[in-house]
């Protein structure tokens, strides 16, 4: 299991910044979508400059022109780009071989799918690297979260690594680790967090330990 950090509501210095207190404590950067339509992609660039002993995850949230948007999230350096669950099959195998010619990884964010088992199985059966069950900001307002959703995915995904992101905090990690996903996405959750650093440390420890359990 990997412990993701989502940036989503900060400018590229104080994402690094905030990067900087807890880089020891995480495996994956995440890039969010809003960072990305301020930004561009050189906050991808800069971030992976910046720290390039992590994988940094460009959240396009694609759902057209995949390839070429894969294309040119990897020239960004990113390691994994985000594409839509919601997406025509043809854009999600563009992304699909595009990453394949790059080196790099498709995740599958499942955000607003309704059927998310039969979607899972299709996307499983495309050759992507991970599907990801999401509950968005919106929903965490009303009190979703997508732990039912993790089981449900686990269950007919054979091939495609699992994850989940929406509002996992670290009083919910011990829930999610159940599950036993590849991949956990953490976002106020770490960044919203007086002491960052430490919460992320106690993440990375529940998850290691959540590993070889």
């Amino acid at each position: 299991m990997k412990l993701q950090l989502a940036l989503d509501l900060v400018n590229i210095p104080e994402a690094k910044e905030l990067v900087k207190e807890v880089e020891d404590h995480i495996d994956v950067v995440e890039i969010g979508t809003p960072i990305i339509k301020i930004e561009g992609l050189k906050a991808v660039r800069e971030m992976k400059e910046a720290f390039p002993n992590l994988e940094v995850l460009a959240d396009l949230k694609t759902m057209d022109a995949a390839a070429y948007e894969v294309q040119k999230a990897s020239e960004a350096n990113a390691d994994i780009v985000t594409v839509l669950g919601a997406a025509e099959d043809e854009s999600i195998k563009g992304a699909v071989e595009e990453a394949r010619n790059q080196g790099k990884e498709v995740l599958v964010d499942l955000i607003a799918v309704k059927d998310i088992e039969t979607r899972a199985k299709e996307l499983d059966e495309l050759g992507v690297d991970y599907i990801c069950v999401h509950t968005g900001y919106d929903l965490q307002a009303v009190g979703k979260n997508s732990f039912e959703d993790l089981q449900t995915i686990k269950n007919v995904v054979r091939n495609a690594k699992t994850a989940i992101a929406g509002g996992i905090k670290l009083d919910q990690l011990e829930e999610v680790i159940k599950v036993q996903p590849d991949l956990i996405i953490v976002g106020g959750g770490i960044a919203g967090q007086e002491d960052k650093k430490a919460v992320a440390a106690k993440m990375q420890e529940m998850i290691r330990q959540g590993s070889t359990a």
